[in-house]
């Protein structure tokens, strides 16, 4: 890696998504509980097997340890000194046996319907952001990355999935469990019970340190991770950009930085993480030796028997694997924290773009709009339309011309209630559209972008996309009219093709003719072209032409071209600049001005003569 790279690289890293920045939080246990309100749909269904199961499993594990201290202190070395009986060891590791059985076949049951729960829980969780994000305004994505969005779905959900499928069922199961020894082992010996505990709040003071850290350590690791998903994303569709101007050694070189930086954030919350591990083991030894000191005087004095320390030193060690394993545990909830908040983060964000309580099913409609006194601003104190006023009537055609960046495409934006202005209406048929559904607006507006979006799939399904009940014959029809039959025809398998992720198996040309047939195919009322002939060869285009003026017959249109031929025979062409109409007319209208669309004008033919 050169220099030069390293430094670009270095440069680009200390870059950070918005969305993307630690969280610096308590540990908020409302949150956990959030959470787990997505499990309330399964508690009637499978809790109560999973408590049986549960409470089979935990009773079995405790009474061993007791039934072998009745078989030491009865059958192999009885306390009265009376030889053993071999008879009585049978029954009891016969009893004992049985035991283990009972507990293998609960934990296996249990295994089982926790698995079942949480993989359903999983996939309510993540059915619920998708849908949640499908919701979300255009100003949501403006901010985020694709790859910044795509890990919240797929890692961040999928770093809950221990959580859900055995973290809750073994907390519930470790602290009866703990409950059950310390009683046992009190009821066994007070004075040797309260003395193998007493290394308990060390350990807690010891691994309480811990807590802050590793949860900040795996928040870390999530941000990090969000970041590289994002680039990666970034890099893979601008792969043409990159190879055309050679930059995959810088791109390489940004990736690596990314890549080592979640690395070393992964190593630093997986080494905290296991930090525990050592901390449960000599708290464990040191109760150890303080069971077979105390134990050996207690024994030797009579105070309790050979088979009384051996089921302490049994209950010990299934006392620390409880200790440890809700240590795990916390880990789990530290990661399932950082998650959560993340997730939460994008479902507890509103639409800027919101329905009124009292919207209403927008009803067929005519197609008059209007644009009244609209101020719209992407961002504060910067507007990007000012005091526009437009008034269209059902069945013209409107087109919008202007430099980049003078506020066309935004006026097609609001229309579409993609944003909803600052100040001012705009009007379908006299109504404003914000108090009626956003579905039932946009299901009456067809839009055809520039960057046309070809879904991975046949031909056929993806013009359907404009309406999914159409019949093949409607698609073909539809795919006629804009002049995209026949190279549909052309294709192996015709409408039947299979078409690769979006659609680079097309040209563009061919790409925005299906977009073209998508968009007619859902018979909308009010028919948008952003720039759609800007990709298409002049014989194409003409074809088009020839189609749309039978097409766009009784529609309302508003047509965005940089090819101003394209216009000529509009009803009615708004001129913009720096988001303010300056001239408005027909063709002639405007040439007779000699204004800024004459001005246009013959910049073009200008061009096109050189």
């Amino acid at each position: 890696m050169s220099e030069q790279a390293a430094r670009t690289a270095n440069k680009r890293n200390r870059f950070v998504y918005q969305d993307d920045e630690l969280i610096e939080k308590p540990f908020n246990w409302a949150q956990i509980r959030r959470l787990f309100t997505y499990m309330r749909p399964y508690a009637k269904q499978l809790l109560p097997i999973i408590i049986v199961m549960m409470v089979l499993g935990t009773a079995t594990r405790l009474a061993i340890p007791a039934l072998i201290a009745y078989a030491i202190d009865h059958a192999i070395y009885p306390k009265d000194g009376s030889s053993g009986s071999l008879s009585l060891l049978y029954w009891i590791a016969g009893i004992a046996f049985a035991l283990y059985l009972v507990q293998w076949g609960a934990n296996t049951f249990r295994i089982r319907y926790t698995n079942l729960i949480g993989q359903r829980i999983i996939f309510d969780l993540r059915q619920h952001l998708f849908s949640h994000i499908q919701k979300l305004s255009f100003r949501f994505f403006d901010k985020r990355p694709a790859g910044s969005v795509l890990v919240r779905v797929t890692n961040d959900v999928n770093a809950l999935q221990d959580l859900f499928t055995n973290g809750v069922v073994n907390l519930m199961m470790d602290c009866v469990q703990l409950v059950g020894i310390v009683v046992i082992l009190l009821v066994l010996n007070v004075k040797l019970g309260l003395a193998v505990m007493i290394t308990v709040p060390l350990m807690f003071i010891v691994s309480s340190s811990l807590r802050r850290r590793i949860r900040t350590a795996w928040q870390d690791v999530r941000m990090k991770q969000s970041r590289m998903n994002a680039h990666l994303n970034e890099s893979i569709q601008g792969i043409r950009v990159t190879q055309a101007y050679v930059q995959e050694q810088n791109n390489t070189a940004y990736f690596d930085n990314m890549n080592k930086s979640n690395m070393f954030a992964w190593h630093r919350a997986s080494a905290l993480n296991q930090s525990f591990g050592p901390v449960i083991e000599v708290t464990s030894a040191i109760g150890m030796l303080i069971l077979f000191w105390y134990g050996s005087h207690l024994v030797q004095t009579s105070a309790i028997t050979i088979g009384v320390l051996v089921a302490f030193a049994n209950y010990i060690g299934n006392f620390w694997d409880p200790i440890n394993r809700l240590g795990q545990m916390y880990s789990q909830l530290l990661i399932a924290m950082a998650s959560s908040e993340r997730i939460f983060e994008f479902i507890d964000e509103e639409p800027t773009v919101g329905e009124r309580p009292d919207a209403k099913r927008l009803q067929e409609i005519r197609g008059d709009v209007t644009f009244e006194d609209i101020v719209f601003e992407y961002e504060k104190d910067r507007p990007a339309l000012k005091n526009i006023r437009l008034d269209v009537k059902a069945g013209q055609s409107i087109a919008l011309v202007g430099h980049t960046g003078s506020g066309k495409s935004t006026i097609i934006n609001l229309l579409c209630r993609f944003y909803d202005p600052v100040q001012g209406r705009v009007l379908i048929d006299g109504q404003d559209i914000r108090d009626v559904t956003v579905e039932s607006l946009r299901s009456q507006v067809g839009i055809v972008l520039q960057d046309t979006f070809i879904f991975s799939g046949s031909i056929r399904d993806n013009i359907r996309f404009g309406r999914l009940n159409a019949t093949d014959e409607e698609v073909e029809l539809a795919a006629q009219a804009v002049n995209a039959h026949d190279f549909i025809l052309s294709l192996p398998d015709g409408y039947d093709t299979q078409v690769q992720e979006r659609g680079n198996s097309l040209s563009m040309g061919q790409r925005q003719l299906l977009s073209f047939a998508r968009a007619l195919l859902a018979d909308p009322r009010v028919l948008i072209l952003d720039e759609a002939t800007a990709s298409i060869d002049t014989e194409t285009e003409l074809k088009i032409q020839e189609a749309l003026k039978t097409l766009l017959f009784g529609r309302t249109s508003f047509i965005i071209a940089h090819r101003l031929s394209t216009i000529r025979h509009c009803d009615n062409i708004v001129v913009l600049d720096h988001g303010v109409i300056m001239e408005q007319g027909d063709h002639d209208e405007l040439m007779r001005q000699q204004g800024i669309y004459h001005g246009l004008i013959e910049a073009q033919y200008r061009f096109l003569s050189a």
